[in-house]
């Protein structure tokens, strides 16, 4: 999963991993045997880079001889919690919603064949566009009228993941369909309790009182679990070309999905989220308030409990980041300082209070 942060995004890979074309992750020679068999046009021989951004999966960019481009996609080398990282379900989701009105990137193949590169990985194609994920991006890339038309565009296509008929494309069974938030409790604060570092209140009272006042759940859609701006790829003209890192989709509640936005959209004229220099605060973003208005006009779904959901979201987050956290300060990336680390346990902090300060509104 993409991970938020006021530091510069990168996988647990940086640039000095793949230094002298060392590229961890890849076995070059059975990978590409294995393109050059399975990835129709495909053309040996090819070329491996590291595609900077989130702290999870592993994402590499792939060039064959022919100059065609692809993406592939592996789970991360250090340590992984226990049905995370399901590179299958990642294939077969954006595989399922090729011909919907979803824009996903083209699925071209997967293996859990561990002999070709040690682990499980799935190809999919190119995508052209950008990746929005700072300020200064945003207003070098979008004109400010653009950039309201992919704020309609953001809203637009989560409507339709969560317009999505799941027996049509076959992800009736991807998973559950009733009690998605009480099973999200359940999952993220036992994430928590493996992975603390220290005691914080707030996430234990916070989670008691979102477990006391669970909304009713309408009927099970596509749940994205991650949607926001830069997990998307856009055009200049201001459209989404495709989404990007379906690792926590499920199905259950969209309006999960609908908070979840509300976290990390900061409008011009919104109060600051929990992240810092967000890329929407960029003249000709709309606010918080008109996303809202948007998927509520769009999905004909009554929003009247959104604040459970936006405060739900901000503790999702919190014990999300404190597992990323406590996985680094554990050595997952060597003997470092523990310091370089420390916005991951301010984001937690802040997140947490955050979702504190939703619930009082709901009292």
């Amino acid at each position: 999963m993409a991970v938020p942060t006021d530091q510069p995004e990168s996988n647990d890979l940086t640039e000095a991993d793949v230094a002298d074309g060392d590229l961890p992750g890849v076995d070059v020679a059975p990978v590409s045997a294995w393109l050059a068999e399975n990835i129709d046009g495909a053309v040996a021989p090819f070329t491996f880079e590291l595609i900077a951004g989130g702290h999870s999966n592993l994402t590499y960019g792939v060039t064959d001889a022919a100059g065609a481009r692809y993406v592939l996609r592996r789970p991360p080398l250090g340590h992984v919690l226990p049905s995370a990282h399901d590179m299958g379900r990642e294939h077969r989701i954006i595989s399922a919603l090729a011909d919907t009105p979803v824009p996903v990137a083209p699925a071209l193949g997967f293996t859990d064949d561990l002999s070709v590169n040690g682990a499980p990985f799935y190809v999919m194609g190119f995508v052209d566009g950008v990746v929005v994920r700072d300020r200064p991006t945003a207003e070098k890339e979008l004109t400010p009228d653009a950039r309201g038309l992919l704020a309609v565009s953001i809203v637009d296509t989560m409507a339709a993941i969560h317009a999505v008929d799941l027996d049509d494309v076959g992800l009736a069974d991807l998973g559950r369909h009733e009690s998605y938030i009480a099973r999200q409790l359940k999952r993220w604060y036992g994430q928590w309790s493996s992975s603390k570092t220290r005691e914080l209140p707030a996430v234990d009272q916070v989670h008691d009182a979102l477990q006391a006042r669970i909304p009713e759940q309408g009927p099970a859609t596509i749940v994205h679990g991650d949607y926001r701006l830069d997990n998307c790829m856009v055009g200049s003209e201001g459209s989404v070309r495709a989404v990007f890192d379906w690792e926590i989709c499920t199905l259950g509640d969209p309006l999960a999905d609908v908070g979840l936005l509300q976290v990390y959209w900061t409008g011009p004229n919104d109060q600051p989220s929990a992240w810092v220099s967000p890329a929407t605060t960029a003249p000709g973003f709309p606010d918080r308030a008109a996303l809202l208005d948007r998927y509520a006009e769009v999905s004909g779904r009554d929003l009247t409990d959104i604040d459970y959901y936006v405060a739900f979201a901000f503790w999702k987050l919190a014990c999300i980041l404190e597992g990323v956290y406590a996985r680094y300060v554990g050595g997952a990336l060597g003997d470092l300082d523990h310091a370089q680390f420390d916005h991951f346990r301010v984001q937690v902090d802040n997140a947490s209070a955050q979702a504190a300060e939703w619930m009082e509104r709901l009292r």
